[in-house]
């Protein structure tokens, strides 16, 4: 099998970028159909038309309905066609971003993806989780090409909600392990094949610069500052995070977010809150060195990041329900085929278990 890595094609990280959509759309196509929520639009939408109209590029503005899901992808499709857009923009988090990305490759349309979040690593990804109504994993639709254009407002990104970056280093705790347990099976990646050198080096700089920038990143962020630490943070959640976890490819700790997805209880948590209880669990699967577990258990505490079940919303753990994960963790083509031995339903739920325990153990001697 050939190895293989993809990328978007250009990323740009700096602030008041948002005020500059309108021009990168004008390079691009001729009009613009732009993703985004309604709180998204009260806080940026005014800057983002002004960029059109000086652009002079026509942009229609569609309010996201809150999900990814099919339903969703249709009915953005037929605006696009009613409307003649050829550009796709999705402004905001990463269901806004999947949804983008999946109406930009059905309809065959230019795609840029503006974050006002640093909240997941979705952003610079050729791929698109799609949900159910009810919010539960339905399927990752594998795309042509990664988005044309990823930008990255910084002086954005710091005005937003604290946990949302918090929540993104849970994603990109994830990509360093992950990456590893592919590279130890020979595992495939989302760009269908096996990683290059270049997969693993970058996802290991992401975890690198997540335990160096994490902890003073979150401080600067809570006084709404943009440091070196701050830009670092972004970098790592965003570019190093979607390369290495797409080039790297993903492994147990997803596939327990998946299963977690199927907990009601587990719904009001954010992805990369839901991911870092998967990061423990596949570390503990693994058998990995006791040192190594607890520099991520000391990092989760520091940043902010869940480290039990019942920071994530499961305060009644029972076996019925940590099977009920394991189970879907095990489900055919998700991502825990990709670890380096054959784990089981029971296999999962014991990991969970004994990282919860871990993790309640971390919590006492904090």
């Amino acid at each position: 099998m050939a190895r293989t890595f993809v990328s978007p094609g250009k990323y740009i990280q700096g602030a008041g970028e948002l005020k500059n959509l309108g021009k990168y759309a004008s390079q691009r196509g001729r009009a613009a159909l732009v993703l985004i929520s309604e709180g998204g639009r009260k806080r940026c939408g005014a800057d983002i038309e002004k960029s059109f109209a000086d652009a002079d590029v026509p942009a229609t503005f569609a309010t996201f309905c809150g999900e990814c899901t099919h339903a969703e992808i249709d009915r953005l499709i037929a605006v696009a066609k009613e409307t003649g857009a050829d550009v796709m923009v999705g402004v905001g988090g990463g269901k806004i971003f999947d949804t983008a990305k999946a109406v930009a490759y059905q309809a065959k349309m230019a795609v840029i993806i503006a974050p006002t979040i640093a909240a997941t690593d979705a952003p610079c990804s050729g791929l698109s989780v799609i949900y159910t109504a009810d919010g539960a994993v339905d399927q990752y639709l594998f795309l042509n090409r990664n988005p044309d254009l990823v930008v990255m407002d910084t002086e954005v990104i710091a005005k937003s909600p604290v946990r949302l970056t918090v929540s993104g280093m849970g994603d990109a705790l994830a990509t360093y392990f992950e990456a590893r347990a592919v590279n130890r099976c020979d595992g495939v990646n989302f760009a269908e094949g096996q990683q290059l050198h270049a997969s693993m080096a970058l996802a290991k700089l992401c975890y690198d610069m997540l335990l160096e920038n994490g902890p003073q990143a979150r401080l600067a962020l809570e006084k709404g500052a943009v440091t070196p630490a701050v830009e670092a943070i972004i970098e790592a959640n965003t570019l190093l995070s979607g390369l290495g976890f797409e080039c790297g490819g993903l492994a147990a700790a997803h596939a327990v977010h998946n299963g977690l997805c199927s907990l009601p209880e587990c719904h009001h948590m954010y992805h990369g809150e839901k991911v870092a209880i998967g990061v423990l669990a596949q570390l503990v699967l693994e058998h990995a060195a006791a040192e190594e577990i607890r520099t991520v258990l000391d990092f989760c505490l520091e940043v902010g990041l869940p480290v039990t079940l019942a920071d994530i919303g499961v305060t009644e753990v029972t076996w019925e329900k940590l099977l009920q994960v394991g189970t879907l963790a095990c489900a055919d083509g998700d991502t825990g085929r990709n670890m380096p031995f054959p784990v089981t339903p029971e296999m999962y739920a014991n990991a969970i278990l004994a990282a919860d325990a871990l993790g309640q153990d971390a919590k006492k001697g904090k």
